[in-house]
C-alpha cells in the first residue's frame, strides 16, 4: 500500500468512528442532576475552545433571529425555543438545552408534527437541535451549530407525557438490522417511510441524512412518487433518528448554505459502496489518527463573537 493509499484509508477509518461517535452519542443518557459548569479562568483566552464558550450561555442573545455561518461552522441569534410538550411532540434529553433554533425550523417542526398523526404517525419524539446560541457543541454533534438542523427519532411519540426520567434515559428504537444491510423487519413499518417522506416534501426541507439501510427500504417502498428521495442522503450512523436540515433563510445573509443536492435518486447500484465490507467492516488504520483540533472563535464568523458576548 502506498503512502497515499495509507493515509486515505487513516482519514477513511477516522472518519467512520468519529461520525459512529457522533451516532451513539445522540442515544447516550441525559441526567437528572443538572449542575452548573464551573467558570472559566481566562475565558478571554483566544485558545480556548468556542464549545467551552457556547457551552456556558444557556439562553439565547437577545437580537433579532439571525444565522451566521454553515452548518459546522457557525452561531445562531435571537434563537427560539422549541416548547418541551406539544399536542403532536415531545422534547427528549432535557438537560442538554439543545430545543433552540432559528424561527424557520420552529415552524416547520410544526408542520411536520401536525402532519404525523394524519399518516399513522401520533407524534414527534425531537432529539437535539441547536443551543440557545448555537455554536460548537460541548459534546456529540460537528453540525447543528446555526439553528437548521434537526434530530428527530425514529421511535413515534407514545399517547402520553413522558416522565422526565424517561426524557433522559430512554433510548430510541434501533431501526438497523444485525448485519447492517438493511432495515430490522420487526421495527422498520411504511409509516416510517411516510413520515421521512412528509419531512423531504416540505420546501423549506434541504435534505436529509439516513443510514443506507434506511435509504434502502425507502427506495424501495416509495412507489410512484419518488420526486423526494434524491432529498435522502445516505450517510454513516443515524440508525436510530433522522436528521433533518433546513435551507439557509431570507433574513439571514450571512448564512452560508450547502452545496445543492445532486441529482438522481441516490437508489439501486448508487447505494451499493455503502454495503461493502469496506464501509461495513472497515479495518483499523495503519497510521494512528487524531482528531482534528477543537474550534475556536478565531475559526468562526467574527459576527459570532457579539452574539456569544450579548447580555
Amino acid at each position: 500500500m502506498t503512502t497515499k493509499q495509507k493515509t486515505r484509508a487513516a482519514v477513511f477509518a477516522f472518519m467512520v468512528a468519529f461520525l459512529a461517535h457522533e451516532a451513539v452519542s445522540a442515544q447516550t443518557r441525559g441526567t437528572l442532576d443538572l449542575q452548573q459548569l464551573p467558570a472559566l479562568a481566562k475565558p478571554d483566552d483566544p485558545a480556548i475552545p468556542a464549545k467551552e464558550l457556547f457551552g456556558r450561555r444557556p439562553m439565547p442573545a437577545p437580537l433579532e433571529a439571525r444565522v451566521i455561518g454553515f452548518y459546522s461552522k457557525g452561531c445562531l441569534a435571537g434563537a427560539k425555543a422549541l416548547p418541551i410538550n406539544g399536542k403532536t411532540w415531545q422534547v427528549m434529553r432535557l438537560s442538554r438545552n439543545r430545543n433552540w433554533g432559528h424561527p424557520n425550523l420552529m415552524q416547520f417542526l410544526e408542520r411536520l408534527a401536525d402532519k404525523g398523526p394524519k399518516i399513522g404517525w401520533r407524534g414527534l419524539l425531537v432529539g437535539d437541535l441547536s443551543q440557545a446560541r448555537g455554536g460548537p457543541m460541548l459534546t456529540g454533534h460537528s453540525s447543528h451549530q446555526i439553528g437548521l438542523d434537526a434530530d428527530i427519532w425514529l421511535t413515534p411519540m407514545p399517547d402520553r407525557e413522558l416522565t422526565r426520567r424517561e426524557r433522559e434515559e430512554m433510548s430510541a428504537t434501533m431501526m438497523v438490522a444485525a448485519d447492517r444491510k438493511d432495515v430490522d423487519p420487526e421495527a422498520w413499518t411504511p409509516t416510517h417511510t411516510q413520515i421521512i417522506k412528509a419531512s423531504a416534501k416540505d420546501p423549506i426541507v434541504e435534505r436529509i441524512f439516513v443510514n443506507a439501510a434506511i435509504k434502502k427500504a425507502l427506495c424501495r417502498e416509495a412507489s410512484n412518487d419518488r420526486s423526494w428521495l434524491h432529498k435522502v442522503r445516505p450517510y454513516y450512523g443515524h440508525d436510530y433518528h433522522f436528521h433533518v436540515r433546513i435551507k439557509c433563510p431570507a433574513d439571514s445573509p450571512d448564512c452560508r448554505p450547502q452545496d445543492p443536492v445532486p441529482e438522481g435518486e441516490v437508489c439501486g447500484k448508487d447505494l451499493d459502496h455503502w454495503f461493502t465490507d469496506a464501509i461495513l467492516h472497515p479495518k483499523p488504520s495503519l497510521i494512528p489518527s487524531k482528531p482534528p483540533p477543537p474550534l475556536t472563535m478565531a475559526d468562526l464568523p467574527p459576527a459570532c463573537r457579539q452574539v456569544l458576548l450579548a447580555p
